[in-house]
């Protein structure tokens, strides 16, 4: 027997059962390619790229130096990855088709890394441009060295790169975000039984993101082996040194992950050609890898070489005209133009080096297989599914019966997306869905196990485990829509979590709405599932009640927030939303809700329009009577609420004269008055916005477009306060949103 408190008995614990105090790590394949004597590789000429990194590097410190601002850094730390990137023969790219179905994808993670992304697109483009090859910049994505001069300026190349420029994927600049960005598009080729591969160029102090230890394991999981991420260790962030954040060897967070590791010195071309070839091959383990190469950040940049001030820094212009000229460029270096310089950088390099690039962008471009074949091979690994995609399917005529709810009961609103994207599943092959460890809740479950979770053993399903990693979950499944497969396919995705947690995928639903704003070809169409909402998760208290979670996505252009009130209107929101294409955050309530009647006299002596009425943001579910009484509009929004309301109806209208409109999204109802404002009239006019008085189990803010300011506290009923445990009955009277505090708020408002 040991007793652990004696120093002495855990000594000798040690030397008896030493196995106890070992801990063998099993990671990934690892390989260190640092200073070992490598075969020439096959069309790499070193000289010739040792002078085009200069030229590179001259080109970015003049970009940096013409609005004295940028990442002159990182920049200079990766030239020489991305020149062997790009000329070691592994890249698919033409960068006369940059967005060719088949292409390796190329994701910046180290998304403020412009300045080398500009000057690389420009010496490219220059050599194509001196062959004779007419450049569209505008078609092709290009950059060429004039434009250089107006970096970081409206009009010239942008300051984060963005996904509408040749050799970029992805728009980016949030730090973290390229990994979870890269597994997506990924997955999206994997899953397709396609072989293209995902390129992640990242900076080490990216591993301190969150999501990033988030994508680390999920790759890894789901067997992701044609995604490299090829990452500049230089040891440095913006603050400082990346050990007073990331304390153990750094390689520890990537094998703990298990992920192959290849390390190589990061300024060696050579080296960095080999590690890309042995990547793009694989290690047969089905596991992503990472090129970890050691840097200076800083190259080449003067007195800030090797420091962290070398991140965001620019060099003074003494400093700049010095740094240059150590470079080989006698520039003229006259303050204010920077232009004299790219041109002075440009004229050092000769016929042979334009050549050069010419040659091997060549092989690039034939590491390119044909559309018609990636098809066929598409067709092949997807065998009976249905080749179609979510902008080809049409509601149709005759729901079938289990997108039909029977009205007068009562429906969990997650039943109706449950059935509809199980349903959603069986007619496309480019349908993907997940949740954040919430299927069993939420109800996805139903849709992933359709083709199954995707992993190295399933590698065509269509569901994802992301377990609770919700940037990661929103980041991968908006990727994966933003881009277009081969037969001009593109994929939808569904992601999932509570209401009250969707704000922590806030910033990555920001990064894709920009995205699809600055690169509208490819953009994508996507669902984020807020479950849950509004105080129905009442027993697990203010932790899990999703009150306000729809003020962030309000307010982002580009996403619409739908809250159905019903289960049928809820598929025909649905519906409505593929047709239109445009990203929906979509409420989904817990408990069973009344599926409302339609129809005449359901209600009263009045008629409800049919679900259908829903797509347009609002409808009048019940109009004014007419019976000489103060005229009251009841702007309401949550099926619940418009249960408690028809309720109490009767007794409201002893004193008034009701008008009830349900309101579904307040953004598409303002939508509607834009393109049609007399149909829109018709369910709220100019002249009743003054009797309005807006009910919602949340934020009031969402229904601000129905309300006129004056007033304003006595115009709306809210939730504007953090609420207890209990079940939803108990926590709505809390609130004052069951029947008798409706009752109570409406006629104290009128007081």
């Amino acid at each position: 027997m040991y007793n652990l408190s004696d120093s002495k008995d855990l000594e000798k614990m040690q030397k008896e059962e030493p196995q106890r105090f070992n801990y063998q790590a099993a990671g990934g394949f690892y390989l260190n390619l640092q200073g070992v004597a490598l075969a020439p590789n096959e069309g790499l000429n070193v000289e010739k790229l040792a002078r085009l990194a200069k030229v590179i590097r001259g080109l970015a410190f003049a970009a940096i130096e013409s609005i004295k601002s940028g990442h002159p850094g990182g920049s200079s730390a990766k030239v020489e990855q991305i020149l062997a990137l790009l000329f070691s023969g592994v890249l698919a790219f033409d960068p006369l088709n940059p967005k060719h179905v088949g292409r390796d994808r190329v994701v910046w993670s180290a998304g403020h890394c412009t300045p080398l992304f500009h000057s690389t697109l420009a010496l490219i483009y220059e050599a194509l441009k001196q062959s004779g090859q007419a450049i569209d910049k505008e078609k092709l994505g290009a950059v060429l060295p004039e434009c250089l001069a107006r970096f970081r300026h409206c009009d010239g190349p942008s300051g984060h790169v963005e996904s509408h420029y040749a050799l970029a994927d992805a728009s980016t600049g949030a730090s973290g975000h390229g990994f979870s960005i890269g597994l997506g598009l990924a997955m999206l080729q994997k899953s397709n039984g396609l072989g293209s591969r995902v390129f992640v160029i990242a900076g080490d102090a990216e591993t301190e993101e969150g999501m990033s230890f988030e994508a680390r394991n999920s790759a890894v999981a789901m067997g992701a082996d044609n995604l490299i991420v090829t990452l500049d260790l230089n040891g440095f962030g913006i603050d400082g040194p990346i050990s007073e954040v990331l304390a153990q060897p750094y390689l520890n967070y990537w094998f703990s992950a298990g992920w192959n590791i290849i390390e190589v010195d990061g300024h060696n071309i050579l080296e960095l050609a080999h590690a890309y070839k042995k990547a793009w091959q694989g290690f047969g383990n089905s596991r992503p890898t990472v090129v970890v190469a050691h840097t200076v950040k800083g190259k080449f940049y003067g007195k800030l070489e090797g420091t962290a001030d070398s991140h965001g820094t620019p060099a003074s212009h003494e400093d700049y005209v010095e740094i240059m000229k150590k470079l080989g460029f006698n520039i003229p270096g006259i303050e204010g133009e920077a232009i004299k310089d790219i041109k002075t950088v440009m004229a050092s390099l000769t016929r042979d080096d334009l050549a050069y690039v010419l040659e091997r962008l060549q092989v690039t471009t034939k590491n390119l297989k044909s559309e018609k074949e990636l098809v066929a091979t598409m067709s092949l690994a997807l065998k009976s599914r249905p080749m179609i995609d979510y902008k080809q399917i049409k509601r149709p005529n005759v729901l079938p019966p289990e997108l039909v709810f029977k009205e007068g009961e009562a429906v969990p609103i997650r039943k109706a997306t449950e059935a509809f994207f199980k349903w959603l599943m069986g007619q496309s092959a480019f349908f993907y869905a997940g949740s954040g460890d919430l299927a069993k809740s939420i109800l996805t479950m139903a849709a992933e196990n359709v083709y199954g979770i995707i992993n190295a053993k399933n590698p065509l399903g269509r569901g994802f485990r992301f377990g609770i990693a919700e940037q990661n979950m929103a980041a991968l499944a908006m990727a994966l829509t933003q881009d277009i497969l081969p037969g001009g396919y593109q994929a939808m995705s569904v992601f999932a979590t509570y209401g009250v947690f969707t704000v922590m995928m806030a910033n990555q639903v920001r990064m894709a709405l920009i995205n699809n704003e600055v690169n509208p070809a490819f953009k994508g169409f996507f669902i984020m599932l807020a479950a849950h909402d509004g105080p129905e998760t009442g027993e697990d208290g203010p932790t899990h009640q999703g009150l306000f979670w729809m003020s962030l996505f309000d307010a982002y252009p580009g996403i619409k927030v739908l809250k159905p009130l019903d289960a049928n209107e809820t598929i025909e929101m649905l519906f409505a939303s593929l047709q239109k294409s445009e990203p929906v955050a979509l409420s989904v309530m817990r408990p069973a809700t009344p599926v409302f009647k339609r129809g005449n006299g359901a209600y009263g002596n009045f008629e409800v329009p049919p679900p259908q009425a829903a797509v347009k943001g609002a409808y009048v579910f019940k109009p004014f009577t007419d019976n000489n009484k103060s005229k009251k509009v009841l702007a309401v929004c949550g099926g619940q609420v418009l249960a408690n309301v028809l309720a109490i109806l009767p007794e409201l209208e002893e004193k008034l004269d009701i008008k009830i409109i349900a309101v579904t999204s307040p953004e598409l109802f303002v939508e509607w008055r834009t393109k049609d404002p007399q149909a829109a009239a018709a369910v709220l006019s100019d002249e009743e916005r003054q009797y309005v008085m807006t009910l919602h189990n949340g934020w009031s803010g969402f229904l601000d477009p129905f309300i006129l300011p004056a007033d304003y506290e006595k115009r709306t009923l809210e939730i504007d306060r953090f609420l207890k445990s209990g079940p939803p009955k108990e926590v709505y009277e809390l609130a004052k949103f069951d029947e008798q505090g409706i009752k109570e708020q409406i006629f104290k408002a009128l007081k």
